[in-house]
């Protein structure tokens, strides 16, 4: 997927904006804590979304990043075009590419974000409210945008609220969006198919021949 030159620039290449390394009480969360997120969003943000809702989502991703690799742009109907910049950053800095799969905008969840996000608008309106926050933290922590500031700085900004118990009371706010951003795009990425073989789940198959449990799983479970 094309990126924004600011991203590119910006991001140093895909890293995680947890990456490995001690953050606020502890170890930092990978993508694996996004997944843990995903559980509580697969009711995509408590909205009474049906199945046939998630079908017709995902759908729409594919047909998006089918007319991208054909060289055809996605238009966002919900983003303006700075929001669209942003929502790029964001999200792949909460997932980025790996050694194991691509990063949330690979997966389409920008594309994914501005379908629910159209399609129930009146629900959503959390979004830009979210953006413009981080935007104004930017500027009172930086004095910059969002978009313009430096990927480390980004960092510095998601790691003051992504810990709600080590957070300021004033930045409740700030948490409160923040969790709202991490689960939306966890729920876009592990419904994409990139995120579902990330989990490595190959669904319900035939298998040639039964062998048993694991040893590896016997042993964990001490009946060995």
């Amino acid at each position: 997927m094309n990126r924004p030159n600011d991203h590119d620039e910006a991001t140093g290449h895909g890293r995680r904006v947890t990456d490995d390394g001690a953050g606020p009480g502890g170890p930092r969360p990978t993508r694996r804590d996004a997944l843990k997120a995903a559980i509580g969003a697969v009711a995509i943000a408590a909205l009474p979304v049906t199945p046939a809702d998630a079908e017709r989502a995902m759908r729409h991703v594919d047909a998006a990043l089918a007319l991208q690799r054909q060289g055809t742009p996605y238009r966002p109907k919900y983003f303006t075009p700075d929001e669209w910049r942003q929502i790029h950053i964001v999200v792949d800095l909460i997932i980025p590419k790996d050694d194991k799969s691509g990063s949330a905008t690979d997966a389409g969840v920008p594309q994914y974000m501005d379908f629910f996000c159209t399609e129930y608008a009146s629900s959503y309106a959390w979004m830009r409210d979210a953006l413009r926050w981080f935007d104004g933290f930017a500027y009172r922590s930086f004095g910059k945008s969002f978009l313009k500031i430096t990927d480390a700085q980004r960092r510095q900004l998601f790691d003051q609220v992504a810990w709600p118990a080590k957070a300021k009371p004033e930045l409740r706010e700030g948490v409160n969006y923040f969790n709202r951003l991490r689960d939306f795009t966890a729920s876009g990425f592990f419904s994409s198919q990139i995120g579902v073989k990330d989990l490595g789940y190959i669904g319900n198959v035939a298998v040639p021949a039964w062998n048993g449990c694991p040893p590896a799983a016997l042993k964990h479970l001490g009946v060995e």
